[in-house]
């Protein structure tokens, strides 16, 4: 038994944390979890009140959010390579923070079909969607990683906070993200992740 378990469901954001996990490269136990069913369980709720996924608990801490979770797990494992030294980090956080921030409130607004009225875009963390994603394609433009030339923790949640965006239509596949995503998700991690998650998804509708 690991002491890192990994609770998730392959239908769900959990996929970014399964990508962060195959780069670490440590054992870990998974727990799938499904909507409506062990989701709502007492002993996940225990774990996470929000009842949402994904969740990691290492050595006894519980740590949520996937932004939160790819950071820790860099600075939990080291020898990994995936945070960059202390000096370098300023892009690493705040391009990580835009995405889990800005851009994933203006894409689940996107998704519901509702966004910020014109007089009300101040008092929106991301201002306008359009704003938010112009801001984003100026970071990745002409970038293979998007901190210190080196593939990091920041690149896992930005790649898939891009390539989601793109999978389901709501972003424009300019060609600064499509070239982004295609660089760093062109990892053995993230092949072996996504092999993993297709699997148990097959289970879970088999």
């Amino acid at each position: 038994m690991a002491d890192l378990k990994f609770y998730t469901n392959p239908q769900s954001r959990g996929q970014i944390v399964r990508w962060m996990l195959e780069e670490v490269g440590q054992p870990y136990d998974t727990e799938i979890l499904t909507y409506g069913g062990t989701l709502k369980d007492d002993a996940y709720k225990a774990i996470n009140p929000m009842q949402k996924i994904p969740a990691i608990v290492h050595k006894g801490k519980v740590v949520t959010e996937v932004a939160a979770i790819c950071l820790y797990l860099a600075d939990a494992f080291p020898d990994a390579g995936l945070a960059p030294p202390l000096a370098d980090r300023a892009d690493y956080y705040r391009w990580t923070l835009f995405a889990s921030g800005p851009i994933e409130q203006a894409f689940t607004n996107k998704s519901m079909g509702w966004e910020p009225a014109a007089d009300k875009q101040a008092m929106a963390g991301y201002g306008s969607f359009e704003r938010a994603i112009d801001t984003l394609e100026q970071a990745v433009t002409g970038k293979r990683f998007i901190a210190n030339a080196k593939f990091s923790a920041a690149d896992v949640v930005i790649g898939s906070q891009i390539g989601f965006m793109l999978m389901f239509g709501l972003l424009e596949p300019r060609p600064a993200f499509t070239a982004y995503v295609a660089s760093v998700t062109d990892r053995e991690a993230y092949r072996r992740g996504k092999q993993m998650d297709d699997a148990a998804s097959t289970q879970l509708t088999a």
